[in-house]
């Protein structure tokens, strides 16, 4: 008898000790192209501005359990988005350019955003870019290309999620082929979602708790919000619709939420090999990862966090020849290449004669390169011949990226910037590099080890008791 109650007074600690473990708030928080370098160079970076030859911790690399996982899809070594963000999303791995289906396109598969609402938990999916993007649509739609963006905007309604945010729709009335088509919006509140345009227009609300679809103001780029770096007082960022997803997922319910955010623009900022822009925009990733660790302090055995990335971008180097690190150098960079350009093109508007002292003052005031930074010479000569054809011979000489296509001369002075920063780059494009992992709370240990991409859905699931 007495082995029988010590048999059950065990079961019943373990089973204490399980429902303890099982989440009711599930925070599942995207680097969209966040390898781990562009983690240590952040980290490393703020220690060296600071005079310090060491790493200052983000806030998610202080989390207690930290892996790593694969990255590839099913057709490709090297995944995109569509297929990075699906394998994170419903566990499979499916090819290259599809949105929440089998690697034929046959079949529709179960995210863990559904099994979420499946389990009774109100769910928001939100991102720094747009919300009918190829990571945040994986976790909602079911399309066989990531760029049917109007069709994915449907699945949206089809979902009956309760919290959307993100900068806007790519193409609300226009379908695959291009084709004018109903607009999205007043289906979006057909299906009874409040559009919602800014953070005053959210602050205005009287029900915060309905179903809300977030978006940055009208007459902002519908594509994404600003790169960090070039943000103003005032701008909407990923961590203020963190801050509203919260709000609206908890007010007037207990029902407990999960809630998918990505940092969409770290993959944006590496495609074009910006390394000070991808250090703003990971830290601008960490302030929301920031949102989420308060609000798990207040509800420490209930929520778990998982960070981690869909793939790697650039395959970025820290380190690039000297045994000594000079990243201290990118925080004379100002502004985003993108800007850059812009600055440099309105400056052939106003004066397509343009003296090359001209050039050269933007660029010592938005890279600080000429004055604050020594450059390569070969860098200069670089820079100098594209100056010569866009000033002189009058070429429109640019560099294309995935997101972009900027003047050719800021190209060339960001990358100088970068090998005078320490900082060097594998490509363009995505990498098969590992993505990182790091998790804390309710059932963080389950990511305490190697794993592939597919295993970390299925893990929440498993720790917060839904069914996929």
């Amino acid at each position: 008898m007495k082995r029988k109650l010590t048999s059950l007074f065990l079961g019943l600690l373990i089973a204490q000790f399980v429902f303890a473990q099982q989440p009711k708030y599930i925070f599942y928080m995207i680097g969209d192209g966040m390898g781990l370098n562009h983690v240590h160079l952040t980290e490393e970076y703020l220690a060296e501005i600071d005079g310090k030859n060491t790493v200052f911790p983000l806030v998610f690399t202080t989390f207690p359990f930290a892996s790593f996982a694969t990255s590839y899809s099913a057709s490709h070594g090297v995944t995109d988005s569509a297929a990075g963000g699906t394998a994170l999303a419903v566990g499979e791995k499916t090819k290259n350019g599809v949105i929440g289906m089998d690697s034929l396109t046959q079949k529709s598969l179960k995210s863990i955003a559904y099994a979420a609402k499946d389990g009774g938990l109100k769910v928001g999916v939100i991102t720094s870019v747009s919300i009918d993007h190829a990571t945040p649509a994986a976790f909602y739609a079911h399309q066989p290309q990531r760029n049917m963006y109007y069709e994915i905007s449907q699945d949206l309604i089809k979902s009956n999620f309760d919290f959307f945010g993100g900068s806007g729709f790519l193409k609300p009335d226009k379908d695959k082929d291009n084709k004018d088509v109903p607009s999205i919006f007043p289906q979006f509140e057909e299906a009874g979602y409040k559009l919602v345009r800014g953070k005053d227009e959210y602050a205005s609300l009287s029900n915060k708790g309905d179903k809300i679809i977030y978006m940055n103001e009208e007459g902002t780029d519908k594509g994404s919000l600003p790169f960090s770096i070039d943000q103003k007082p005032g701008d909407l960022k990923l961590k203020d619709i963190t801050e509203a997803a919260i709000t609206s997922l908890t007010e007037n319910s207990d029902d407990g939420f999960f809630l998918m955010v990505e940092g969409g623009k770290i993959d944006w900022a590496a495609h074009s090999n910006d390394g000070a822009t991808v250090i703003h925009e990971v830290l601008d990733f960490n302030e929301s990862v920031n949102v989420a660790y308060e609000f798990y302090k207040k509800h420490p055995e209930e929520t778990l966090i998982v960070v981690t990335a869909d793939h790697e971008t650039g395959g970025m180097a820290v380190g690039n020849g000297s045994s000594t690190l000079v990243t201290h150098n990118l925080k004379n960079q100002k502004v985003s290449q993108g800007t850059l350009s812009s600055k440099i093109s309105d400056l052939r508007k106003e004066n397509p004669n343009a003296k090359w002292e001209q050039v050269k003052e933007i660029l010592s005031e938005n890279l600080g390169i000429y004055t604050k930074v020594k450059i390569k010479d070969e860098d200069n000569s670089a820079i100098y011949e594209a100056y010569k054809k866009n000033f002189v011979e009058h070429e429109n000489l640019t560099s294309k990226s995935l997101y972009a296509n900027d003047n050719k001369i800021a190209a060339l002075a960001v990358q100088a910037l970068n090998h005078a920063s320490s900082l060097g780059w594998a490509s363009g494009n995505h990498s098969a590099a590992y993505i990182p992992i790091f998790s804390i709370g309710a059932g963080a240990q389950e990511f305490s080890h190697k794993m592939e991409n597919i295993d970390i859905p299925k893990k929440i699931a498993k720790v917060a008791g839904l069914s996929m």
